[in-house]
C-alpha cells in the first residue's frame, strides 16, 4: 500500500524542527567558544604582569552588582611602611582589561619605586560588551561608580590603604566615569586624572555620545550645593591628534571644572621631556593653588602617553601620563595633610 503523502503543515514542522536542530548545535558551539574565550581572558588577567610586587585578585559587591579587581602591591622596601600607602585606582579603557591596562600604562613600575598601591577595577561584559565603563548613562554609570567605591573599601580595608590618599585615573571611558567618581564622591579623592576622555554631563544617551566625543556637546556637573567646594583637582591629558575623542572634549572638560571650583586660566606653557612628544600645559588656579590642570599634546592620538607597546593604545613616544599623574596626585596629599603629620 503506497504511503500518503505528508501533509503541508507536517512537511514545514519537520522542516522547521531540522533547521531548529540546526541552529541550536550552532548556537552551542558558539556558545562552547564564547565560554571559552571567557575561561581564557580570566586565565589571562590573573597571570600576574612582569615584574616584582603581588598581583591580588577581589571581588567587590555593591547595589550595581559585583566588580572584579586587581590590586597592586609594591614589594617591600627597608624604611617603607606595608600598610597606609597612597591608593591609585586605574579605570581602563573600551576593550582592555586591568592586566592590559596596567601593562599599558606602566603603572606598576612607578608604584614600586614611589610606594604606593595600584587598584584595577575590571567592567564586566555583562555590563558592557565591548568592556566600556557606561559613562554616558547617568543611573549605569552611578552604579558602577558604586562598585568602584565598593573596591575602594576593600583596598582600604584588607590592604591597609590610606583612605586620606586616594587618587583615581582613567583612560576613554574609564576617564568619563573617573570623572564621575570624583563628582559623586568628592570628599573620597584627592586627585582625578581624564585621559582622553569626556566629562559627565556632555551625553546622557546613547544617541548623544558621538556629538559628547566630537566635542559639539558640552559637559554639565550635576552637583549639590556644596559640591563645587569639595571636588578634587583635576588633570586633563588630551592628544590633539586623537580621532576617537576630539581635543575640544578635552578643553571642555578643563573648563567646565574650573568654572565649578572658581579657577581661572593662566598663560599656557610648552614643555618637552627629553625626546618626547611637546606638551602645552594650562594651569587653572583658584587663588595660588592650581585646580585644573591641562595637558595637550598635539602628536598624541587616542592612546595613553608614554605606555608600553606591550599593552594596547599606548604610545611611548609622548610624555609619560602615569609620571604627570602621581606628581599631581603627591602635591594633593601633600595639600591635603594637616600640619605637623
Amino acid at each position: 500500500m503506497p504511503r500518503r503523502p505528508l501533509s503541508l503543515g507536517r512537511t514545514f514542522a519537520r522542516a522547521y524542527q531540522r533547521q531548529l536542530k540546526a541552529v541550536t548545535g550552532a548556537m552551542a558551539r558558539v556558545g562552547q567558544g564564547a565560554a571559552k574565550r571567557v575561561r581564557d581572558a580570566a586565565a589571562e588577567s590573573t597571570r600576574p604582569p612582569p615584574g616584582p610586587g603581588d598581583w591580588l585578585a577581589g571581588i567587590a559587591f555593591a547595589a550595581g552588582g559585583a566588580c572584579r579587581y586587581h590590586l597592586f602591591v609594591p614589594p617591600p622596601v627597608p624604611g617603607r611602611p606595608v600598610r597606609g600607602l597612597p591608593l591609585v585606582v586605574m579605570l581602563h579603557g573600551c576593550r582592555q582589561t586591568a592586566r592590559d591596562f596596567a601593562i599599558g600604562s606602566r603603572m606598576n613600575a612607578l608604584a614600586r619605586r614611589e610606594g604606593f598601591l595600584v587598584l584595577y577595577p575590571q567592567q564586566s561584559a555583562l555590563a558592557n560588551p565591548e568592556g566600556c565603563w557606561n559613562w554616558f548613562s547617568e543611573q549605569r554609570a552611578d552604579a558602577e561608580v558604586g562598585l568602584v567605591l565598593a573596591t575602594i573599601d576593600q583596598a582600604c580595608l584588607l590592604y591597609g590603604a590610606d583612605a586620606s590618599r586616594i587618587a583615581v585615573a582613567g583612560l576613554s571611558a574609564g576617564a568619563g566615569l573617573a570623572a564621575r567618581l570624583a563628582m559623586r564622591a568628592p570628599e573620597r579623592l584627592q586627585a582625578v586624572m581624564m585621559h582622553s576622555g569626556v566629562a559627565p554631563g556632555a551625553a546622557t544617551s546613547a544617541r548623544q555620545v558621538l556629538g559628547a566625543m566630537a566635542g559639539r556637546r558640552a559637559p554639565a556637573l550635576d552637583l549639590a550645593a556644596d559640591g563645587a567646594a569639595m571636588l578634587p583637582p583635576l588633570l586633563v591629558v588630551q592628544g590633539g591628534r586623537d580621532t576617537v575623542v576630539s581635543p575640544v572634549a578635552g578643553r571642555l572638560a578643563a573648563e567646565v571644572w574650573a568654572r565649578a571650583v572658581g579657577a581661572e586660566a593662566t598663560e599656557p606653557a610648552i614643555q618637552q621631556r627629553g625626546k618626547r612628544h611637546p606638551m602645552q600645559v594650562t594651569d587653572f588656579r583658584r587663588g595660588r593653588v592650581v585646580e585644573v590642570r591641562l595637558v595637550e599634546i598635539e602628536a598624541l592620538g587616542h592612546a595613553w602617553s608614554g605606555g608600553s607597546t606591550r599593552g594596547s593604545y599606548t604610545d611611548p613616544a609622548g610624555p609619560d601620563a602615569g609620571r604627570l599623574f602621581w606628581d599631581f596626585a603627591r602635591r594633593a596629599f601633600a595639600a591635603c595633610t594637616p600640619p605637623g603629620v
